[in-house]
């Protein structure tokens, strides 16, 4: 079996998404903040949520914005009540915070917190994680495991996304990240389509944590997370890489697994 050739830690520069609401980040006079987080929801059954950094929201979604044609008045377009939602089906790509981006964030410690978008349960909070955010790194932020209903909680986690130095612009990157809390540690195969060579993108990867990104030539591939037996648990199939991308496959479900596939940049 052909192994996909790793390389080393980089910190990325990429477009940022602003922060969304009132209540994020008022100040835009100095310079932007020089490091960076994403958000998922991948905690099953979970409600829409927004989330926040130490009370200031930091991710949502806006609502659709209807202005009046006479007055060029806004007249509605609220954030949405919906908020960022668990992917709908098991191909789905969705979750995340609204187009992908990362939020820009200033170096520090932080109470991460994912609290539901429902109007009427806007306090209520679901998990929080205290973490700090270092200079100029960029993280990716998981609400995970099974959503309780009746504590209305869920699970967290935080990874720092290492990108690669010196990237090959002909090749495409791409990591293993583990949201599953039923899951053994898995190690993720990508085979092929075209030729049928297949190798590992992330080895005995566990709950909670993430592989390195590793690089892989542009194609379309079909993707196996194998346990340490080589059991397969679940796949994906005709997944595209492109070159001079970044690539995030995340494990998430419980009794049903699926591989979520985003663009880090």
């Amino acid at each position: 079996m052909k192994k996909l050739t790793s390389i080393a830690v980089l910190l990325l520069s990429a477009t940022a998404l602003s922060s969304c609401g009132e209540e994020a980040f008022p100040d835009i006079t100095g310079p932007m903040a020089e490091s960076r987080i994403k958000f998922f929801n991948f905690s099953v059954g979970a409600p829409g949520v927004y989330f926040y950094a130490n009370n200031n929201k930091v991710a949502g979604i806006t609502g659709t914005v209807v202005i009046d044609a006479a007055t060029g008045i806004v007249t509605s377009g609220a954030e949405s009540v919906t908020g960022i939602t668990y992917p709908a089906t098991s191909t789905s790509d969705g979750g995340v915070t609204a187009g992908g981006y990362y939020s820009a964030i200033a170096p520090g410690s932080y109470d991460l917190a994912a609290k539901l978008a429902d109007t009427t349960q806007r306090a209520t909070v679901v998990s929080t994680l205290s973490t700090a955010i270092a200079s100029g790194k960029y993280y990716s932020y998981y609400l995970s495991g099974a959503y309780n209903t009746a504590t209305k909680s869920a699970e967290a986690f935080i990874v720092e996304d290492n990108f690669p130095v010196n990237m090959d612009w002909t090749q495409a990157y791409v990591r293993f990240v583990n949201a599953s809390p039923t899951s053994a540690p898995l190690s993720l195969y990508a085979k092929l389509q075209a030729t049928g060579v297949e190798g590992r993108l992330g080895e005995n990867v566990a709950y909670k944590t993430a592989g390195a990104f590793l690089s892989v030539p542009t194609a379309v591939y079909d993707l196996t997370a194998r346990d340490a037996n080589g059991v397969t648990k679940v796949t994906r199939t005709a997944v595209s890489f492109s070159a001079g991308r970044v690539y995030t496959i995340t494990l998430r479900g419980t009794t049903t697994l699926a591989l979520n596939n985003t663009t880090n940049r």
